[in-house]
This record gives structure tokens, sequence and C-alpha cells, in this order.
């Protein structure tokens, strides 16, 4: 099971870690709204380095070099998930994001074959409606999605989630000391 409370404490200390450094001084409003987009991008980079929804190619997945379809895959995987906490957090839905054993359990499961994007849309429809209309109950049931998207669908171990974020983690980091 993936540690998400103490994931979720990362995203923020690398937010306050940037915005520090960057001097940003923008108010919660806007704060939450290049959030909200942030994810939305990160999302359809998910979407467009999988390439499910491709369906007239032969090869689908995009990779860095020297990596794999499925380690970028990963990587796109967990830059979403950083702000989906990042959001829930500036939002003040914090108790969204934590998941009993029971309910990680399920949307780990992969016996039924997961729609992509079926899967997707829903995300991202629940998502925009939770900022819309302020409906923690949408933010939620997005969220579980995507872990159910990442587990389910692309095959993603929680062991693995968890790596990648901390890796990416230092990563985003490093870039921060480098002017990124």
């Amino acid at each position: 099971m993936i540690d998400i409370p103490k994931m979720m404490q990362s995203s923020i200390q690398l937010d306050r870690s940037i915005a520090d450094e960057k001097h940003l001084t923008l108010s919660q409003d806007a704060r939450i709204k290049n959030t909200l987009l942030s994810l939305d991008v990160e999302l359809s980079e998910v979407a467009n380095t999988s390439e499910w929804f491709k369906v007239w190619k032969d090869h689908k997945g995009k990779h860095d070099d020297g990596k794999t379809v499925r380690e970028t895959l990963l990587i796109e995987y967990v830059d979403a998930i950083d702000f989906f906490l990042l959001f829930a957090s500036e939002k003040q839905w914090v108790e969204n994001v934590d998941l009993t054993e029971e309910q990680f359990d399920k949307l780990a499961d992969k016996s039924d074959k997961l729609d992509l994007t079926q899967t997707y849309l829903a995300i991202k429809s629940m998502l925009f409606s939770s900022y819309v209309s302020n409906r923690p109950d949408n933010y939620r049931h997005a969220w579980h999605l995507y872990l159910k998207l990442g587990m389910a669908g692309f095959g993603f171990t929680a062991e693995e989630i968890e790596k990648a974020f901390y890796e990416k983690n230092k990563i985003n980091y490093k870039r921060q000391e480098k002017g990124y």
C-alpha cells in the first residue's frame, strides 16, 4: 500500500520550496487554478505517452532516452500524482486522498479489463466538476480512478509508484538548484 499522506507532505514541501525560491506570491485562488491546469497537462501527458487511444498505431508508447515505454509512463504518471495531492492540499480536501487497505486493494484489482479511455475521460470530467462545483466527492472519485488507472490499467505496483514518486521528487529539487 502507498503511504499517501507522506507523499502529500513531499508534494507540499516541494511546492513551498519552489514558491520560496522563486518568490512566488500567487493568491490562493490563483494557486489552485495553476495547480489544476498543471494537473490537466500532466494527465494529458500520461495519455500521450502511453498512446492507448491511438488505435491506428501498431507500436504504442513513447519513451525518453535510456528508458523503456513503461518507465517513461511511470514517470509521467507520478508527475500527475504530485499535482493531484497538491490540489487536494490547496482545496483543503486532504481527507479525500488517503485510503483504507481495503479501498486500496480494490483499486489495485486487475481482474476486470479497464476501459482506459472511459476511465481517463471520467477522471478529467470529475476533476473539473470538483473544481467548478466545489465538490470534494468528485475529486475523491477522480483520485481513486487515477490510482486504478495506474495499477489496474497500466499494471504499476504500489512499490513502483511510490519509488518513482520519490525519485521524481529528487529530480525536481535538482532542477530547482539548476534554475529550472
